[in-house]
């Protein structure tokens, strides 16, 4: 019976339409403008409105009036007089690379939620190719265990180049030499990653009773692997950040706008339209138009779906974050991209790729739709609120402690418990530790 299962069990397939559609939506605005304009180069059937008028942006009249009708501007004129510290956010400057990445899941069977997680890893990698993001945060964003996490984590380290999404460069090496664990040069740096890292190869041959010979060999075999196997192919730098949607209050309402007007209306040319239903048309023509006609036309759907899953995805996050959107921006409820996914009856997966990388201009500022997404820390009285609420308190109780007598993880708990957040002092320890803020000793130090 087990191997009956096994036979009957099939690989999640997706059709060319659902593979378009979900690279279309993945997307940000920049990227999506590049991507239509590479289509209409690629595809004759596929052209421009040509009803279309092309508008010069006046960079004069940037700012955005929130109280005017949003149907009366148009969201392009925006981008040049707005502040500028706003939009110099981090974003990835070379996609081909990780796309590339996230194609070779393809090879994998992976559920809808695995298939997510492991997208949501490789987009968090650094310029060196290790991963960028604690799995503590994936997990209990996409509402998993560590395990299961881990678990997709090891899927993702099978893809190539080798040592890609590693945790550190041990962890890289390691994966590299994968099917090698037999050979001394593992074992160094399986055991002995500190004496190789800082050159101790005496340490090493004492340790292991090895000879100067064999000690080169392995040294030798150990500095031909790629210590960052995503320099060069992922980027690091900042550039300026274009919304991908709008939040605009109209008479107490929030309105989404899909932040694409500049971006060309698409029509199918009736030019090659005709051509294809000519009955005396040769057949390898034919076959060719018929692909560029169900190209182009899956193409314009996609695009199309793009903005309704886009409005749909914000306006359920306006709904969830009621505080946030009335003002109170330090007032995230704790929230789940599940939520998201059940509310509006999507796969998770494109929750996922329609948070990820997209930013929304609001009355208070731009965000990353990523970041309405928040844990949930359950009260002694059993209230719920949001991780980013603490964090931001335990951030300020360290900015301003006395830097010559910082807290400790004990002082930092009980300072949360006596202004109504009873957290217990691992926790605090593990937030610290996400907010990359180092032990009391080590801020004391840093100030000396």
């Amino acid at each position: 019976m087990s191997r009956l299962k096994q036979t009957l069990s099939q690989r999640q397939t997706l059709s060319p339409q659902q593979v378009l559609q979900a690279s279309i939506l993945q997307l940000n605005v920049a990227n999506l403008e590049q991507k239509i304009l590479d289509e209409l180069e690629n595809n004759p059937v596929l052209e421009q409105d040509e009803s279309q008028e092309e508008e010069m942006v006046d960079t004069e009249s940037a700012e955005v009036d929130y109280e005017e009708d949003p149907d009366e501007y148009e969201p392009a004129n925006i981008y040049d007089n707005v502040r500028s510290n706003d939009r110099d956010i981090p974003v990835a400057e070379q996609v081909d690379f990780v796309e590339g990445l996230v194609r070779q899941l393809d090879s994998f069977t992976l559920s809808d939620w695995e298939r997510a997680i492991a997208e949501e890893l490789l987009w968090n990698l650094d310029e060196n190719g290790y991963l960028a993001v604690d799995l503590v945060l994936i997990a209990d964003r996409y509402d998993r265990t560590n395990e299961e996490v881990n678990h997709v984590l090891e899927k993702v380290q099978q893809l190539d180049p080798p040592g890609i999404a590693a945790k550190d460069l041990q962890d890289c090496l390691l994966i590299q030499m994968k099917g090698r664990e037999q050979t001394l040069a593992y074992q160094v740096v399986l055991n002995y990653f500190g004496d190789f890292a800082n050159h101790r190869y005496e340490s090493i041959q004492l340790n292991m009773n090895i000879s100067k010979d064999s000690l080169g060999e392995i040294i030798e075999e150990i500095t031909h692997l790629n210590p960052r196997p995503g320099e060069g192919k992922i980027g690091s730098g900042t550039e300026t950040v274009i919304p991908d949607l709008l939040a605009v209050q109209r008479e107490g309402d929030w309105v989404v706008i899909v932040n694409d007007s500049w971006i060309p209306d698409l029509n199918l040319s009736n030019e090659y339209v005709t051509l294809l239903n000519q009955k005396d048309i040769a057949r390898e023509t034919q076959k060719y138009l018929k692909e560029k006609y169900d190209s182009a036309n899956w193409f314009i759907q996609a695009i199309q779906q793009r903005r309704h899953t886009l409005t749909a995805v914000l306006e359920t996050i306006i709904n969830k974050q009621p505080a946030f959107f009335n003002g109170n921006i330090e007032s995230l409820v704790p929230m789940k991209l599940q939520d998201i996914a059940s509310e509006i009856n999507m796969d998770i997966s494109t929750i996922s790729r329609s948070t990820r990388g997209k930013y929304v201009e609001t009355p208070y500022g731009i965000f990353e739709l990523k970041s309405f997404f928040t844990e949930g820390y359950t009260l002694e009285d059993g209230e719920e609120v949001s991780t980013k609420t603490i964090k931001d308190l335990l951030k300020k109780l360290i900015y301003n402690e006395n830097k010559d007598s910082p807290f400790t993880d004990t002082d930092l708990a009980k300072k949360l418990k006596d202004g109504g957040f009873p957290v217990a002092r691992r926790t605090v320890a593990k937030y610290r530790e996400q907010l990359n803020l180092p032990v009391a000793r080590l801020r004391r130090q840093l100030t000396q």
